[in-house]
């Protein structure tokens, strides 16, 4: 009998915290203490005590939640990130392997929780881990051993007598954001919606949280509901820490050039396959093949310049996590360039290579759809409406951009690029009109379209609307090919901007 209980295997520990909101005082003890045993820098927070007031004097109250990674069972970060330096231990703890980590921010991208950050000292991300150094050897974390009045606690999830997982399986508890299924191991008790859900709490007028300015810069995102609209009646958010978006203006400027990359291509390639372009055109032969291969490459510089660390760049091959759209769409503009490379180097490919050489710049043009969906904070990135988007914004650019080069060597296909553009650009502004009138799902998509069409982003938008609006009458204005291309461009660039940006402009914490 001995011997068959001891053959039954252990069960490893499942890591969960409570955090009981009936205890917290909003001492930020737990936030010095992380600071000290973690060594975080200034300016940058694994874990934070937010404040928000609800009610109307003289019935009023302050409320504090502790805010941290929420060490999800499913973590979209260990997910999105290319070289597994963020990843889940056997025992649930999600933590992270600095040495791997090239900075690309797609971790900070898909957290919900807003709970990753770049360490400004070494470039790598960074969040909590819930102290695994401590835990490994027996300690509990330095925020709950430091807590004066024991409201955050730790404990095993499969260990039924621990405190924790009596809370959990006996009491009410609530998780922050639980439509987006990670299903969090970080549980409040008597949690309250002014603090657990971000747009509950109207964001404070003048610019000043209780001790401290709100956050203000291109790359910052102030927390609270900006307008009258908040999830709580009557809730003000007090107190909160700067939140940074983690992609700026060169993943805009990338899908733009991505785009005039693979549409370029795309359209010589088609009209060859179909007949419509000799396959001895220098248009086909070399031209667009060319600056197609230019523009990849100036994609390229964009992506590996945007890291944190542009040296370690190559880990996205050497030790590929696969899941990460970020290694996929790394092979699949591996190969599309290496298509270009064969089809300028060698003639007797230029036919066998069509129609992988249209499948490869298809997959070019949308495979950033997927990208920006695996961004699981991103409700504005969530549309299935993206991968058709982005292939008529390729297909858009690259017509725009063979009018600038058609003349010289195929002036026969003006007209029909001068079209092309023009019927693109009208499709382009249906999909943007059915995006921004549409009634979306959630609270943070819709802050998200109000910031591209109203708020911060509204000028790049606008600008968008009306230069490709203008590309789309321009054959009826007689406008010249070189005109109606720069107008095509300029407004898909402005666009673009303003959606990559405007969909990172919702506070998430």
């Amino acid at each position: 009998m001995a011997q068959a209980i001891s053959a039954v295997p252990k069960v490893p520990p499942r890591w969960a915290k409570v955090i009981d909101q009936t205890r917290c005082i909003g001492c930020h003890a737990c936030s010095t203490a992380c600071k000290s045993e973690n060594e975080v820098p200034v300016g940058v927070h694994r874990t934070y005590v937010k404040y928000a007031e609800v009610g109307l004097f003289p019935q009023a109250r302050r409320l504090f939640q502790v805010t941290r990674c929420n060490q999800c069972a499913h973590p979209p970060c260990a997910e999105a990130c290319p070289t597994s330096a963020m990843f889940q231990r056997a025992d649930g703890i999600v933590d992270f392997d600095k040495s791997i980590c090239i900075g690309c921010k797609a971790c900070m991208a898909a957290c919900p929780y807003d709970a990753i950050f770049i360490n400004p000292e070494d470039g790598a991300a960074e969040k909590c881990n819930f102290c695994a150094q401590r835990i490994d050897v027996g300690l509990e974390p330095a925020c709950v051993v430091v807590c004066p009045t024991e409201a955050i606690l730790v404990g095993d999830l499969n260990d039924h007598t621990s405190r924790v997982a009596r809370i959990v399986g006996r009491e009410a508890v609530q998780v922050r954001r639980p439509e987006k299924e990670t299903l969090p191991k970080l549980f409040y008790k008597a949690g309250h919606q002014a603090t657990l859900d971000p747009l509950a709490a109207r964001r404070p007028g003048g610019g000043l949280f209780m001790w401290s300015q709100q956050g203000e810069g291109s790359d910052l995102v102030t927390s609270g509901h900006p307008g009258p609209h908040n999830s709580a009646a009557a809730a003000l958010l007090a107190y909160d820490v700067p939140h940074r978006i983690p992609w700026d203006w060169e993943v805009s400027l990338y899908t733009w050039t991505k785009s005039l990359a693979s549409g370029m291509y795309l359209i010589v390639a088609v009209l060859a396959l179909l007949g419509h372009l000799e396959q001895s055109s220098p248009l086909f032969t070399w031209a667009a093949p060319l600056l197609s291969l230019v523009f990849l490459a100036v994609t390229g510089g964009l992506l590996v310049g945007d890291l944190e660390h542009p040296e370690r760049f190559y880990l996205i091959f050497t030790r590929p996590q696969w899941r990460s759209w970020l290694v996929r769409g790394a092979v699949i503009l591996t190969g599309y360039g290496l298509a270009l490379a064969l089809h300028l180097a060698l003639p007797a490919l230029r036919a066998p290579l069509l129609v992988p050489g249209i499948v490869l710049a298809a997959l070019t043009a949308v495979y950033t759809a997927y990208l920006f969906a695996q961004a699981k904070a991103r409700d504005l990135w969530q549309s299935p409406l993206l991968p058709p988007h982005l292939l008529v914004q390729a297909v858009l650019a690259g017509a725009a951009a063979l009018l600038l080069v058609a003349r010289r060597f195929e002036p026969d296909l003006l007209p029909l690029f001068t079209t092309m553009t023009a019927v693109t650009a009208a499709a382009h502004l249906l999909l943007v009109a059915g995006e921004v009138t549409l009634t979306h799902a959630t609270a943070h998509s819709r802050l998200a379209v109000r910031e591209m069409t109203h708020g911060r982003y509204r000028r790049f938008f606008q600008a968008g609307l009306l230069l490709c609006a203008v590309a789309v009458a321009g054959p009826f204005l007689s406008l010249a090919p070189a005109p109606l291309a720069l107008l095509a461009l300029a407004g898909l660039l402005c666009h673009e901007h303003a959606y990559v940006q405007a969909g990172q402009a919702v506070p998430l914490a």
